[in-house]
Parts: structure tokens; sequence; C-alpha cells
């Protein structure tokens, strides 16, 4: 499909220049947005490049009362011989299918999401920094745009996606988080959306995660609603354990976890390197008498804002604590710096992982 194309009138460079010098994280944003209507009898409209701007929201508008929402999160990257690519987008747009059909939101065409996706960044490609460690995280979003208040899925929905210049996640340097252990909430449960990245499984991580604040830790782990010890993921981010032999190994996806891009990238990336990697049940209970005994060494979480975290302790009530004994560890690392360097072009992509779009 082609893309209609409205430029932005007043595009602002002291702005532009201005945000990259300090990006932040989701706090500024580019100049146009693109916009895809979807509408039960006739599919699929006309794909829009915009201005950026403000949504006009009827008070009755289905995703406002039932939060049939879903949405994805990749970046853009410039890599030194100034082209800029995405990391599998593919894989985004697989992901975010899935997350439509248990939403019950129509489904988009693979090709279409990443076209969407390349369109923006092709528009505001200036606001791909060059600074090391900076890219344009894009955010593509689907909501149920119909104003009815029945209790059915929506006959009409909208496709956007939005661009933010983000920095370096360790600006001053790589750091080991300290993760809080919710043990009265929980993330998702079996049959639910877990698995969907909707702004509902986020919703109810918000008051954990202020938990998590108030007792001086960055993140939060959740475990299984009808399994207190058995391990799901963070907030946010999905996690992985590294045995003293080297073995990794990480909570399997049984419909309760995100399936991240990250994950499965440092999985395939871990293979190929010799590691065996466990996907499997994982518990608490594993991890704190691992570290104890020093068969555990490192851990880690992993996702597209942090790429991957270091985790240097687990905090929980009554003094709950487990250390790690290396807190930022040596398979943690160089993981680390083998993917952030195919994202950004400093390392051979031998996988076609990475898609050139200007």
């Amino acid at each position: 499909m082609q893309f209609s194309i409205t430029q932005a009138s007043q595009v602002d460079p002291a702005r532009r220049s201005s945000a990259l010098a300090n990006p932040g994280f989701g706090t500024h944003f580019t100049d146009h947005m693109v916009s895809i209507v979807w509408e039960k009898e006739t599919g699929w409209q006309t794909p829009e490049v915009l201005p950026y701007g403000p949504l006009s929201l009827d008070p009755a508008n289905a995703v406002l009362h039932y939060g049939q929402e879903i949405f994805e999160g990749l970046k853009a990257y410039r890599h030194p011989d100034g082209k800029i690519a995405l990391f599998r987008p593919e894989r985004n747009a697989q992901r975010f299918n899935k997350s439509a059909r248990r939403l019950a939101l129509p489904e988009i065409p693979e090709e279409l999401f990443v076209a969407a996706c390349a369109e923006l960044v092709k528009i505001d490609h200036e606001w791909v920094s060059d600074t090391p460690g900076h890219s344009l995280y894009l955010r593509p979003f689907m909501i149920a745009d119909e104003v009815f208040l029945g209790v059915r899925s929506a006959q009409r929905a909208r496709f956007i996606v939005i661009a933010s210049p983000v920095g370096h996640y360790f600006p001053e340097g790589v750091k080991p988080v300290k993760l809080w252990l919710a043990t009265e909430m929980k993330r998702a449960g079996h049959g639910g959306t877990g698995f969907a990245k909707c702004g509902g499984n986020y919703a109810g991580s918000l008051a954990a995660t202020d938990e998590a604040y108030a007792n001086g830790c960055q993140q939060v782990l959740f475990t299984d609603a009808s399994d207190s010890d058995r391990i799901d993921e963070l907030g946010g981010m999905n996690l992985f354990l590294v045995r003293r032999d080297g073995t990794v190994i990480t909570p399997e996806t049984n419909g309760n976890i995100l399936e991240g891009v990250t994950r499965s990238s440092l999985i395939e990336l871990l293979r190929a390197a010799g590691h065996t990697v466990e996907e499997r049940r994982v518990t608490v209970s594993e991890w704190r008498d691992g570290a104890a005994s020093g068969e555990i060494q490192e851990a880690f979480a992993c996702g597209t804002a942090a790429v991957i975290a270091p985790i240097g302790s687990l905090h929980g009530l009554d003094g709950f604590e487990i250390v790690l004994p290396q807190q930022t560890g040596e398979v943690t690392m160089r993981l680390r710096e083998e993917l952030t360097g195919i994202q950004f072009g400093l390392l051979p992509d031998t996988r076609n992982w990475v898609q050139q779009v200007r």
C-alpha cells in the first residue's frame, strides 16, 4: 500500500537538537506519526504519515472503557556509515498480531507493520542520533476506535506509530540493578493476557513497582499466580540466570510471560557461543540456593529499552535477600556487547537481523 504523506508545516530544528542532546526516555517525540484505520466491513484503509499531534477521542470510545489496546516497542539505530536500520522488526510484527488475536483486535499484515515503522523513520531520519548508545524508539500501537459502550470486540480500530529519541540506558556505565520480589501482587494468570503486550498487564504491575521503589529497588520480580515460588518475569523484562558451568536458564514461555524479541535473540547468541540454554520452570528457591552455593553466578534481565541489565541482588519482605556472586558477570557483559554491536552496526550481522530502512 502507498502511504499518503502530509508533511508537518512547522518543524523546529532547535527543538530537535535540544531533544537529541538530552533525550531521556519517552519524553520527546518526532515531527510525524503514522496512522492507519481498520473497519470490519472494509479492512485496512490507506496508511497515512501525518504531523505528530493529539488524537481526538469521543468520551464513549471503546478503548477508554474496556482497555482494548496493544502496543510494541523497537528501535532504529544509526550505523557508523550513516545508514539507519531496524532490528528484527518482523518479530515485533508477529508478536503484535499474537497480542491482537488475544485482545480481539484485527491483525495487521506484517509487511504493513514493518513498512509503517520504516516510513516514519525515513521522514524523521534526522531524529536518529549518531551519539554512541543513542537510538530512536518506535512505539506502534493499536486501539479500539469505536464510539460504542456495548461489551464486544470493536468493529473499528486505529493503528498508530510514534517515535521518541532515547539515550543510553546506563549513561554512567552499566551497573547492576536491585530487584524486589512481589509476594502479594501477581502480573498474570494462566489463560490470561500475560503473553500479550497490552496496557493492562503494565497497569497491573505498577503498584508492585512502586513497592519496589519504596524499598530501594529498581525493578520488580513477579511469580506465578498459582505457585509463588515459580518465576514469571520482571515488570517489563525477561530474566536469565547463569550457572557456574556456563549453562543459562530462563523461564519458559508458558503463556504467562512476554516472548521478548531480545530474549529470543540472546538465546540464539548463547547457543551459538556453545552455552546450553534451558527454557523451563525456574524458581526463587533454585535461585536462592544456587547463589548461596555458588552454582548460580550471574543474573540479568533483558528487553528493548535496556537490552541487557545485570542483576546484583533480589530483595523481599522480612529481610529476604539473594546476592549474586558476580554482580556484572562475564557472560552478561559479553552478550550485551555482542547484541548491541549487531544492532548499532559495529559487528557483522550474520543472521540478517538488521533491516536497513535509509
